[in-house]
């Protein structure tokens, strides 16, 4: 049997990657993906495509930085600092700054384009949280989505701590401390990351090596498991109306969502080339050298990591105690048992909601926020929490713009830390039962047209008009869980932790409103039906 050889440059490049690894196969099975085209999907885009604008920069800024802590004096075209003893690493990032054509620019887009995915990230993970997008079979996509977080930070501080100016001082001395006040091990441990005591003498040249190799090595590997694991388990989408199969919200990634996919990638980069372009950051120059000696004020870290410094800033001094001569400094190392406490939080939480609801099934349509009232509350009072402290670190710029003491600002960020989160879940709560209320409301009597009648004996009345199917289905369809009480086992015992699962899931589930059921939207509809026959009798329609 013969077969037709292709004669042009393409088809054979074609018939080459089709013979070796099979690539209409690859290009069939993923071209038929569809993406949801709903724009909260794109936080997850903006995220890749941040990411991809720091390799970019991140690589051309490697052919001129230098990871090294030699000591030279200042020679360069910034003339307050002309003569003035810093470090090779210091040097090198100036000479970007100044020397290299577009080298000021570059490093901009970087450090922005690293908020940007951190950002972005984050409020996707937001998304996917107040959604339920997390539940089974999900749970290892989420923990990707956590460690992909913790990355992005870890990549941030490796990032802004290697030009090796006061700023990126004060948090590595920071950080120093934090390690060397964990007990037992943490002198020890100081000395094996700085090489030494404090600032060690390679610091930077270690930091550039996680920067630039392991946490991209590992940010890129989570990123594609985390991509594999949208292809396998497809995407969660909002509820709708009609037969899914015909109603499948998105489109193919070949061609629609390639082609749109290019084009919002070029956006991104516009948009950070630009805000680069107008906006300084992290201006080095300013800031000189660092210097153990001086106490600077006004300096606060990364948005992403300055919840950590917030919380050491409110932390109570005297939370450090002795133990057999050991001493436990609680009010340093207590920012790690915080740090700790909200990732293993994140961590579990999909296992531990599916645990409380004992709901093994696959979820694949999204929630809306309103209609988990107690999930959205907990949401929201861990956004206050992350902001609170945020804010304390920054407390000094703060009490000097509004000309407050320092130390009743930091009793007031203790204050917000205990009872903010708790006033932000009671809020939120009742505002999603009162929101999960109404849409009752309106699916069984119809949406105000705000068209008043007056009837033969002097009532008045306001007309309702029926919602569409699509609107009413949104209103309707969902999942509302319930309170589980506590079942006995296989042996007919109710254990303790089973009573304890109960006590949560009536704290959780509890309070909530039923979703309208079939037989209440039918008898609705026909007493809607019978008011508006008789008013149109009434006034002579």
């Amino acid at each position: 049997m013969s077969t037709t050889q292709p004669t042009t440059t393409i088809g054979k490049a074609a018939n080459f990657a089709e013979t070796r690894v099979g690539a209409s196969v690859l290009v069939r099975e993923f071209g038929r993906k569809i993406f949801p085209s709903h724009w909260s999907f794109m936080l997850g885009e903006v995220a890749l495509y941040s990411f991809v604008i720091v390799i970019l920069s991140g690589t051309f800024l490697t052919f001129f930085f230098t990871p090294a802590m030699g000591e030279m004096h200042y020679e360069g075209p910034w003339a307050p600092l002309r003569g003035v003893e810093i470090s090779e690493a210091y040097n090198s990032t100036l000479a970007i700054s100044f020397e290299i054509r577009g080298g000021l620019f570059i490093r901009q887009m970087h450090h922005w384009g690293a908020l940007l995915f951190v950002a972005a990230l984050s409020i996707h993970m937001l998304r996917v949280f107040f959604t339920g997008a997390f539940r089974r079979p999900r749970e290892l996509n989420w923990i990707v989505g956590v460690l992909l977080v913790i990355m992005g930070m870890a990549a941030g501080f490796t990032g802004y701590s290697l030009p090796d100016d006061l700023l990126s001082g004060n948090g590595l001395r920071i950080i120093d401390g934090i390690v060397k006040s964990l007990p037992l091990v943490g002198t020890y441990l100081s000395f094996f990351i700085f090489g030494g005591e404090f600032p060690g003498t390679d610091i930077v040249a270690r930091l550039y090596s996680l920067h630039i190799m392991i946490v991209p090595a590992l940010l890129i590997a989570l990123i594609g498991i985390h991509l594999v694991f949208v292809v396998v388990h497809k995407h969660t989408q909002y509820p709708g109306a009609g037969n899914t199969e015909k109603n499948v919200v998105g489109e193919p990634v070949l061609p629609t969502f390639a082609a749109k996919g290019g084009g919002f990638f070029f956006l991104i980069f516009g948009l950070v080339a630009l805000i680069s372009a107008l906006f300084t950051i992290n201006p080095i120059w300013n800031y000189g050298p660092y210097d153990p000696s001086p106490v600077s004020a006004g300096t606060q870290p990364d948005w992403y990591i300055g919840w950590a410094d917030g919380f050491l800033r409110i932390v109570p001094g005297w939370l450090e105690f002795y133990i057999a001569g050991w001493p436990i400094s609680l009010n340093i190392n207590s920012a790690v048992v915080v740090m700790g406490g909200v990732f293993g939080a994140m961590f579990i939480y999909p296992f531990f909601e599916s645990w409380l609801l004992k709901d093994k099934r696959e979820h694949h349509i999204l929630d809306r926020p309103r209609n988990n009232p107690t999930r959205t509350a907990i949401g929201v009072a861990g956004i206050i929490f992350y902001c609170n402290m945020w804010a304390a670190a920054s407390g000094d710029i703060i009490a000097v713009f509004f000309q407050m003491s320092l130390n009743d600002m930091i009793y007031i960020f203790r204050i917000v830390f205990f009872v903010g989160p708790i006033i932000g879940y009671m809020i939120t709560k009742r505002m999603c039962i009162g929101l999960q209320r109404k849409d009752r409301e309106i699916a069984l009597h119809g949406r105000e047209t705000a068209n008043i009648i007056r009837l033969p004996h002097g009532e008045f009345l306001e007309r309702h008009e029926a919602l569409p199917p699509h609107k009413l289905w949104k209103l309707t369809a969902f999942e509302s869980p319930s309170y589980t009480p506590a079942e006995p086992n296989a042996e007919g015992k109710i254990t303790g932790l089973e009573k304890f699962r109960a006590k949560l899931s009536r704290f959780f589930f509890e309070d909530r409103v039923a979703p309208v059921t079939k037989q209440e939207l039918e008898a609705s509809h026909h007493d809607h039906d019978s008011v508006e026959s008789n008013t149109h009798k009434k006034i002579g329609y």
